[in-house]
């Protein structure tokens, strides 16, 4: 709790290009809850090197994320966008928390399981270790509220279970968090298997609408999108997923219903459908383009909330920090 607002934390690796799954699921989502609690919107770059990164190209995806977070509408006055690499106090908590996580609960981690699977080459500490470095991210800030998928539930009942476990030893130090819930941020599936979710690590570069693709390609990946042989644009989600997935990217971008939109195109075929729901994406993602391309020139500006929030991130961990520090028996600094 900060003032009277409780405490939001989330945040997204400085991997791949955003998706219009990720800005429809969870940044549009973003901008609402800043209004509603105190929020700290993270770009993760330490996550980020789990597996090996290009250094030039990970800075740079990072400082196009920290824009896009702008861009999308945070604004960075009500909340703080920081780079996780700018607080110290990240990897100094991650390894104290180190010291309160068993290997049984991170062996038991179904990401590591599949990431060590797909990087057989380079299964390092790091990716073991991971959830750690995330309960920490989330416990600096006492965060309240975290608002999570299914795909990271697992990770924030282990920062429950270890801010649990530190506080029965030291007393009342991490708020214990709880997942956010609230209003789903529409959930956007693949364009080539509508069974998976739109990723923006898919190999398959027709699966997925990235953030800042031109109208034209975006009108070509829909064009692609996989439909199916009842030439109905209906809701059935086990005969046409495919069709269900663009009825509901079509109602997340016009603000229509599923009913208007199975309305809207009853007699009408598939080619008609997807035109339509391309230029409705087209026309969602403008705006965001554009605010992109004019922060991009404001290179002051950017820099300016790099350093600003980076500096209220720091200040607000610190007190989180220097609290466990003395509660595991560090020696209490010279000033």
């Amino acid at each position: 709790m900060i003032g009277d607002r409780k405490v939001l934390f989330s945040g997204m690796q400085a991997t791949g290009n955003l998706t219009l799954g990720n800005y429809l699921g969870a940044l549009q989502n973003w901008v609402n809850l800043s209004e509603e609690y105190e929020c700290f919107y993270s770009v993760v770059d330490m996550h980020s090197i789990t597996v090996r990164q290009d250094p030039a190209e990970l800075r740079r995806r990072a400082r196009a994320l920290l824009t896009l977070y702008i861009a999308a509408g945070l604004d960075p006055e009500k909340c703080c966008i920081y780079y996780q690499s700018h607080v110290s106090g990240h990897a100094e908590l991650a390894w104290i928390l180190n010291c309160f996580t068993y290997m049984g609960e991170l062996s038991r981690m179904t990401q590591f399981k599949d990431k060590s699977s797909k990087h057989a080459d380079n299964i390092n500490a790091g990716l073991f270790t991971y959830p750690v470095l995330m309960a920490a991210d989330i416990l600096l800030y006492q965060a309240d509220v975290v608002p999570v998928g299914i795909d990271q539930m697992q990770h924030l009942e282990l920062t429950r279970d270890i801010a649990q476990r530190f506080n029965a030893i030291y007393g009342d130090v991490f708020t214990v968090p709880e997942p956010y819930i609230g209003k789903v941020g529409a959930k956007i599936m693949s364009l080539q298997d509508p069974m998976k979710k739109m990723s923006k690590s898919d190999e398959n570069p027709n699966a997925s609408i990235y953030l800042m693709d031109d109208p034209d390609t975006i009108m070509r990946k829909f064009k692609r999108a996989v439909t199916d042989s009842e030439g109905s644009v209906a809701y059935d989600e086990e005969k046409q997923p495919g069709i269900c997935n663009l009825i509901d990217i079509y109602c997340a971008c016009t603000g229509n219903s599923r009913d208007e939109t199975v309305a809207e195109f009853s007699g009408k075929g598939y080619g008609e459908f997807k035109t339509k729901v391309g230029e409705s994406v087209v026309e969602k993602l403008r705006p965001l383009q554009e605010k992109v391309a004019e922060l991009e020139k404001n290179k002051d500006f950017i820099d300016s909330v790099i350093k600003n929030n980076a500096e209220k991130a720091q200040y607000v961990s610190n007190k989180t920090l220097r609290k466990v520090q003395k509660k595991v028996g560090f020696p209490e600094r010279i000033r």
